[in-house]
């Protein structure tokens, strides 16, 4: 049995979250209050931080790992691509995401209002830009869903909770977020506190 210790309002951990209700596992997910059980945490991951899979004697840590380790080990559905060179590309908007938007949400939690102003911009232009692949397909590899979608549903799910205004010309990618929010994957795995987020 797997189990994902998982922070309540964690977008990382709530990308594992999706990534096991979407295959349909069985999993144990252990919600970690991270003010309170730190010192938990620390003895599995020395980086401090949900999320954390255990298997066995198999300890992982950062979200990106732990979702490929899942696809590989539970292949339906696939996640990531099965051909080589979309999986490496694939593997390299992974990163973008990380680079350029969910390295602007640490800016935001901080609460410093300029930079926090600053972060929340350069997220609506790469979420803008991302906008514009949505007009001609469903997904964002396609016609099914894939890693970079789960990556990118918590954020979405968020907009309204980090102040982000999206404008018109998002459209596509607001549509896109409802198709994302519908799926029974990702409904089962929002904690009440995520819930919470959206009204």
């Amino acid at each position: 049995m797997m189990r994902l210790y998982s922070g309540t309002t964690d977008p990382f951990s709530h990308r594992c979250r999706i990534v096991l209700y979407e295959k349909g596992m069985d999993f144990d997910i252990i919600d970690v209050n991270m003010a309170s059980r730190a010192e938990d945490i620390a003895v599995i991951n020395p980086y401090n931080k949900v999320p954390v899979l255990v298997e066995r004697d198999l300890i992982l840590y950062e979200a990106n790992i732990i979702n490929e380790y899942i696809d590989e080990r539970f292949p339906h559905p696939q996640l990531m691509p099965p051909d080589p060179v979309m999986r490496a590309r694939a593997r390299l908007f992974l990163f973008r995401f990380e680079q350029e938007l969910y390295s602007q949400v640490d800016l935001i939690e901080r609460g410093v209002v300029k930079s926090a102003d600053k972060a929340r911009g350069v997220i609506r232009d790469n979420l803008t830009q991302l906008s514009q692949i949505l007009v001609h397909q469903k997904f964002l590899l396609g016609g099914e869903l894939s890693m970079l979608d789960v990556a990118i549903a918590p954020l979405l799910w968020r907009l309204d909770h980090y102040g982000i205004q999206m404008g018109k010309d998002a459209m596509p990618l607001m549509k896109y977020a409802e198709r994302l929010f519908s799926r029974q994957g990702f409904i089962d795995s929002l904690t009440p506190s995520e819930r919470a987020m959206r009204k």
